[in-house]
């Protein structure tokens, strides 16, 4: 049976392929420590009790049929003055756009920036842009980054890739390392831009930004997060930002993310949500737009949860420390911000106490999850070549307890390669 050319060149999830692991050997009874999944896990993280609450009374409301396209009025202003009270960027209600959590608005802004064939630049790793660019038929342009950099992308990474380019796609807290940008490194990004934009003739189509910064509440210790717009306010025309609830507040089965930017793209993307039938659900809309108008909610919120993730990301980061001071061949980068750690484990080319050769990082991981009951996921899911061996570790769904009692396994299963 014939199908599309674009469904003959779909690409599967590396995520659910470890999560059929996890699941085949929990039917066996086996207890995992699941660090692989970029949600939470409701008995450990629940939504704050204000917006379940606000939930409940909008459905008793009857809010229960169809949203405007670009989402209620009422969501629209209660995010803008987020937005500025948050940030100090100011953006209109016909400069925000409401949908089912960010997906659609990243899938909407490619779709309304790109043609096929245009060139996308953007970090490798970084979640799913490899597969946006196979969707709408760019020319992905991968740049490799280092942990030198936390990796994050600079302005001399990127630089040899800029001229034509339709695009460049950045995120920062990034997933999957849960590092930053510095302000230094984006100020020199965002004039990267503006050079090459101010380069470009009338006929040219301008280089975009996507800026993805859902988790931008989440941050730990002094690291700040930073913004294009923010930082060179005369880029605004160029940035599509993309924002929400989902990972700041636990919410992601809510479905309500927002996007901002320039008032044409975001009426084009209104109108692709629109076809897809991606609008967040209108009860939910109203109840997150009380939960945002009550500030001391929010914060108070923000304050405890941000101690619990910080508690199990400290957990994990100064055990691989001790690793790497005990002489195993491992690394991690410290926590900055996200619900992500970036932790190194190099045994490629040893042997398992069955005899087998780990190869790439995809062995490691699966060597880990057998023998250690620890799971994680290689940099290769998230566009990185397989031969390195660094991996994101997400602590949504896992307690604090599974992290330390998951520890001692890991060394253990390591110090039996040879």
């Amino acid at each position: 049976m014939s199908v599309s050319r674009l469904a003959q060149k779909l690409k599967g999830s590396e995520i659910i392929k470890i999560a059929g692991e996890i699941n085949e050997l929990k039917k066996q009874g086996q207890k995992i420590a699941n660090l692989t999944i970029g949600d939470f896990d409701p008995a450990l993280f629940p939504i704050p009790e204000v917006l379940k609450d606000n939930i409940k009374q909008a459905y008793e409301d009857h809010q229960t049929n169809y949203p405007p396209a670009d989402g209620i009025l009422p969501l629209r202003q209660q995010v803008s003055s987020y937005l500025s009270e948050s940030y100090g960027l100011n953006f209109n209600t016909n400069e925000i756009l409401i949908s089912c959590g960010s997906r659609p608005l990243i899938y909407a802004a490619y779709l309304a920036l790109v043609d096929p064939g245009d060139t996308v630049i953007y970090a490798a790793p970084s979640w799913n842009n490899d597969h946006y660019c196979s969707l709408t038929g760019a020319k992905a342009v991968p740049v490799t980054t280092s942990p030198d950099n936390n990796f994050m992308p600079t302005a001399d990474d990127l630089r040899p890739y800029i001229k034509g380019a339709s695009l460049i796609a950045l995120c920062s807290p990034l997933n999957p390392t849960g590092t930053m940008f510095s302000k230094k490194d984006l100020e020199e990004i965002c004039d990267l831009v503006l050079e090459e934009n101010n380069r470009r003739t009338a006929g040219e189509k301008p280089l975009y930004v996507i800026y993805d910064q859902i988790y931008s509440m989440l941050t730990f210790g002094e690291h700040a997060h930073y913004d294009p717009v923010s930082l060179r306010p005369e880029i605004k025309d160029y940035v599509v930002y993309i924002d929400g609830a989902s990972k700041c507040f636990a919410s992601t089965g809510v479905r309500v993310g927002w996007g901002f930017g320039p008032e044409l793209i975001i009426d084009k993307m209104k109108t692709l949500v629109m076809h897809m039938g991606a609008w967040a659900p209108k009860a939910e809309q109203f109840a997150m737009a009380a939960f945002l108008q009550d500030s001391s909610a929010v914060q108070s919120y923000l304050s405890s949860f941000k101690v619990k993730i910080q508690d199990s990301l400290n957990a994990i980061y100064y055990g691989f420390k001790q690793f790497k001071e005990e002489g195993l061949q491992v690394d991690v980068i410290e926590p900055m911000g996200a619900i992500y750690l970036t932790i190194k484990i190099d045994y490629t080319g040893k042997r398992t106490p069955d005899g087998q050769i780990l190869q790439n990082s995809e062995d490691i991981n699966f060597y880990l999850i057998k023998e250690a009951k620890a799971a994680f996921v290689p940099f290769s899911a998230f566009g990185a070549d397989s031969s390195v061996n660094w991996f994101r570790s997400s602590i949504g769904a896992c307690s604090l307890n599974d992290i330390q009692e998951m520890l001692p396994r890991i060394k253990e299963a390591l110090l039996k390669l040879t």
